[in-house]
């Protein structure tokens, strides 16, 4: 391979170049995501009222959509610098395993014990948590990349840790639960017959393999039913994307540093927490008209609820106790099939990443199972990480638009998020090569089914 290229295989910043404040994406939005509504009287949650499920201080950040910056604590920054800043890396070698003129860049979060980018979010709530004198929180986990790292954040600062791991991923990935044993959190398989919420799921669908709606109603029937203790969320809500800023900050002054503009930025989608740190910045340029990129949202076939749910008001859980959020949505009683894109697997979608796609600024595609893990096997045999699954949706596409820029000529720079590590999805890895995996895609006529139970909203 040729070393005449000036573009290190990996960007770092130095400590004094990471971000002190995180961006708030809200503030350059012309239309502002719908508000979030109660449940009961389906008027806007008050902050009064969502301080009975989330921390004081979260909450401000949830209702904020005014200052475009939020500075970060100083003990919050300490603790990024354990692990931060992550990457930007030039995928050199895939580019030559493609034969692409196409620019492949990879910001790699999974450089922490939590394998994932879950990290940057966790540590800010659990240091708000603290700080209001709480005793603990709780929480639901898909794949289990945010249990992790909550169960981190919360035994590093202290706090007691309750989580309910979708049962599908309790079951295929035991050894990511016993790193939230490790420290010290208590998890358990959702939905379970230890709240009433999980009772009634477990009796209206008996055996089902959980969901993420599940696990929320569990956690947060937990937490408002338990003095000291609120709910915390790894994805989805806009005070995660504001803390996973971080992602798209250090990206950005990765790319400036060598003159980088990218042309296609490409994240995968499940509640939205990733993909909404990674384009922050890239996105308020775009809202602000200073530069235009092409955005692209990758989510697993299975559960597709950019490209074939509705823009709506629905439940962010099965049991349908939370607040509501108008976001593309499948319907808060889908649970979709036993696969392995682990945290991807959520019926709704960040309401500010909806509201951004409704209004044209980026783009959504799926990929189905197999193909994603025979793309994560090629970038993990050129580039020497195996990759999670949730990232392994971003990969495929990656390919895809190289592969489109050897057939054109074109020389696109393409930046994607590699979210997270692979180690702990051995199981999902073992069904593929196997030839156990399925590429199960729900029919129109079943997402009609839950479709029409969507809340009625004016």
């Amino acid at each position: 391979m040729s070393k005449e290229n000036k573009i290190p295989y990996k960007i770092y910043l130095e400590e004094s170049e990471m971000p002190k404040q995180w961006y708030n994406l809200r503030a350059d939005m012309k239309n502002k995501p719908a508000p979030l509504l109660n449940p009961g009287t389906l008027q806007p949650m008050t902050a009064e009222e969502l301080g009975g499920v989330f921390c004081e201080e979260l909450v401000q950040q949830e209702l904020d959509n005014d200052n475009a910056y939020i500075d970060i604590p100083q003990e919050i920054r300490d603790f990024y610098k354990m692990y931060r800043p992550s990457p930007l890396v030039r995928a050199y070698c895939l580019e030559e395993k493609l034969g692409t003129p196409a620019k492949i860049y990879y910001k790699f979060e999974g450089n922490n014990t939590s394998g994932s980018h879950k990290l940057n979010s966790a540590i800010a709530q659990a240091y708000y948590a603290k700080k209001q004198g709480l005793k603990g929180v709780t929480t639901e986990t898909g794949a289990g990349q945010w249990g992790t790292a909550l169960s981190m954040a919360c035994s590093y600062l202290e706090l007691d840790c309750k989580v309910y791991m979708v049962k599908v991923s309790y079951e295929q990935k035991p050894f990511r639960r016993e790193v939230m044993r490790v420290y010290g959190a208590s998890v358990t398989p959702s939905p379970s017959d230890t709240t009433q919420i999980g009772r009634k799921i477990l009796a209206e669908h008996p055996g089902t393999t959980g969901s993420l709606g599940c696990a929320i109603s569990e956690a947060v029937e937990v937490a408002v039913s338990n003095p000291g203790y609120r709910y915390v969320l790894g994805s989805v809500l806009n005070q995660v994307l504001l803390h996973q800023s971080v992602i798209g900050l250090e990206t950005k002054a990765a790319l400036d540093k060598y003159n980088i503009t990218p042309d296609i930025i490409i994240g995968c989608a499940g509640g939205g927490s990733n993909l909404g740190g990674l384009i922050a910045p890239f996105m308020g340029e775009k809202l602000r008209g200073e530069k235009d990129y092409r955005i692209i949202a990758v989510e697993p076939a299975s559960c597709p609820s950019f490209t074939r749910g509705k823009f709506a008001y629905d439940f962010a859980d099965t049991g349908m106790v939370c607040p509501l959020a108008k976001m593309y949505t499948l319907g808060a009683d889908f649970i979709p099939s036993a696969n392995h894109a682990g945290g991807l697997r959520y019926h709704g979608m960040s309401p500010v990443l909806s509201q951004l796609y409704a209004d044209g600024y980026m783009e959504a595609t799926t990929a189905i199972q197999t193909d994603v893990f025979e793309a994560a096997e090629t970038f993990a045999r050129v580039e020497g990480i195996l990759p999670a699954p949730e990232s392994s949706h971003a990969i495929k596409v990656a390919i895809d638009e190289a592969m489109k820029c050897k057939e054109t000529g074109e020389e696109k720079t393409i930046v994607f998020g590699l979210t997270g590590t692979g180690y702990f999805d051995m199981v999902a890895y073992e069904k593929f090569h196997d030839g156990e995996m399925n590429d199960y895609i729900p029919t129109d006529e079943e997402l009609a089914e839950y479709a029409a139970k969507l809340p009625k909203v004016e």
